[in-house]
């Protein structure tokens, strides 16, 4: 996140505009800001992922998008693209194609397909006869529509604290608009003492009404930033534990068919695949989603079919009580149902190397940790993994950080990465691929400094100097708190249908006169989806895939005799 202003006054409404020619993305660019740069802030961008970057910034602090004007022939990703992105951030935004006369087609396509405002031939000089109407147009359009209010929260803490690193990453992943203020910064200072408190116990955070929370834990940030933690009833027909693209899928199609679901998510919906910067090969979205978007879109989709979602409430166990199934949570209370859908996902591997546990939050993370981007401009990022999400992050963080060394034990990434993900960034000359190599000590005082690294082949050590280290290793199921409840295999993945089936002989305890279902684990009426599955697809496509189905095989357990 950019650090905060030096006032409280509301940012500007942004126009936006984005062409990849930068003779005539600065032409735009004077003529809005000579006319409208009183009243409003003038962004410009030449390309339309740059742009996207943008729009997330912004959406993240509460800012407002009165109008995105965007040239249609652009490389990479083309202004109808764009603009059919830009959607799911600012529906409310005014939306102008720059176009050729050649192009009046596709601007005439795109009134269908992104409820285009408005095409503008180019040149449009003078620009009072042919821009500012238009934009005019635009601008009183888009004031007159009404919007819900920006409510923004304030995050103040330590750059380099790792509790204030969980605080801005739990409303990062929950779509929670913040604005970041380092303690070190005049405008903290005076938030603090207005609020009353002093510094000694960050990270501070002032809710939306004003209230102060010192040091907040999940449960009470979540209820004050206004995200649902309590379950409306005791009862219901299937609760799903976990918010990634399985549970999620579980969810979606629970409520649509019926079903009283209620989603149980101890962090943040999206799991691992919502921290991703880019998924390029989903079904369906041929220009690629980054995992809030698709996150953000499966989550109002649940919500709007009937399904109930809850946050930061963390599930310790799962009992059978006759026929209903028991979910208990941290704080002793419970909830019940006639089925549960396992969807919990995994976590990724703690590195074991001298240095790194010290750290964690202080310069390593684990996973892609996105609001940490702006914060790694001119700085050294190493990553460590050599599958999708690795390599997801490469890129994304290619484009803030000096440079990207991606350290892979292997011998190369052809083992365990996309080859569209592999060519990507062969293609980017910031990101060298360190084969055969591993982390064997970090080092820092307030936050990560160096790091050791062995080439695995020779034995040879080398430190080097790193502002950030990304860890994307392994997978570990999110499934101890199970117990002896459901079988698990050896490695902790859950396992399922005819996987329970030994011999011919039922898992021990069953108490069905038929054999388990296919996702159905050893208590019956309980399923598993996604990546904690035993033997599963680790993508996103199967885990949703997963999660429809377990509810289609629900049914088929609730229509038992």
């Amino acid at each position: 996140m950019p650090e905060a202003p030096s006032s409280l006054v509301p940012a500007k409404p942004a126009l936006v505009t984005v062409d990849d020619d930068p003779s005539v993305s600065r032409a735009v660019a004077r003529d809005l800001r000579r006319r409208y740069g009183e009243n409003y802030r003038v962004v410009r961008a030449e390309s339309g992922q740059q742009a996207l970057d943008a729009l997330k910034e912004m959406a993240l602090r509460g800012n407002d998008v009165a109008v995105l004007l965007a040239d249609y022939r652009m490389p990479g990703m083309n202004g109808l693209e764009f603009l059919e992105q830009a959607m799911d951030l600012y529906p409310a935004a005014r939306r102008v194609l720059l176009t050729a006369y050649a192009d009046t087609d596709a601007a005439i396509t795109a009134i269908n397909v992104v409820d285009l405002d408005h095409y503008l031939l180019k040149p449009w000089d003078p620009p009072e006869e042919k821009l500012y109407p238009v934009v005019d147009a635009m601008i009183d359009s888009w004031r007159s529509t009404p919007r819900r209010e920006v409510c923004e929260t304030r995050v103040i803490g330590h750059r380099w604290s790792a509790r204030s690193h969980e605080v801005r990453d739990f409303l990062a992943r929950n779509q929670v608009p913040y604005r970041w203020y380092p303690v070190d910064q005049p405008e903290a200072a005076r938030l603090l003492e207005a609020a009353g408190v002093d510094d000694s116990h960050l990270p501070v955070v002032i809710s939306p009404a004003g209230e102060c929370l010192v040091a907040p834990d999940e449960m009470q940030l979540a209820d004050r930033v206004g995200l649902a933690t309590v379950p409306a009833t005791d009862f219901y027909d299937l609760i799903v534990i976990g918010g990634g693209p399985a549970g999620l899928g579980a969810s979606v199609y629970g409520a649509s068919e019926g079903l009283r679901t209620v989603l149980v998510e101890r962090t943040a919906t999206g799991g691992q695949a919502g921290q991703s910067s880019r998924i390029e090969n989903y079904l369906g979205f041929p220009d690629g989603v980054s995992g809030a978007q698709l996150t953000d879109r499966a989550r109002r989709q649940a919500v709007r079919l009937g399904a109930e979602l809850l946050t930061a409430r963390e599930v310790v166990a799962l009992e059978a009580n006759g026929p209903a199934r028991t979910v208990r949570f941290a704080d002793g209370s419970a909830i019940h149902a006639h089925a549960v859908v396992l969807a919990t996902g995994v976590s990724y591997r703690e590195l074991d190397a001298p240095g790194l546990a010290d750290l964690s939050g202080r310069g390593v993370f684990y996973g892609s940790a996105l609001t940490e981007a702006a914060g790694c401009a001119g700085s050294d990022v190493y990553i460590v993994g050599g599958a999708n999400s690795a390599g997801q992050a490469a890129v994304y963080f290619s484009r803030h950080a000096r440079s990207v060394t991606m350290l892979v034990r292997g011998p190369g990434l052809q083992a365990s990465m996309s080859q569209y993900l592999i060519e990507q960034i062969e293609g980017i000359p910031e990101i060298t691929v360190r084969t055969c190599t591993e982390v064997v000590e970090a080092t820092g005082g307030e936050h990560l400094e160096k790091l050791t690294l062995r080439d695995r082949n020779t034995g040879e050590t080398e430190t080097v100097d790193a502002g950030y280290l990304f860890i994307f290793i392994g997978a570990t199921p999110r499934t101890d708190w199970l117990g002896d409840v459901v079988q698990r295999d050896a490695g902790g993945f859950v396992l399922a249908g005819p996987d329970l089936v030994v011999e011919g002989r039922r898992p021990a305890g069953w108490t069905e006169e038929r054999d388990p279902l296919h996702l159905e684990t050893s208590l019956p009426g309980v399923f598993v989806a996604g990546d904690a599955r035993a033997e599963s697809v680790k993508r996103v496509a199967s885990a949703v895939g997963d999660g429809a189905m377990a509810v289609s095989l629900v049914h088929r357990y609730l229509e038992r005799p």
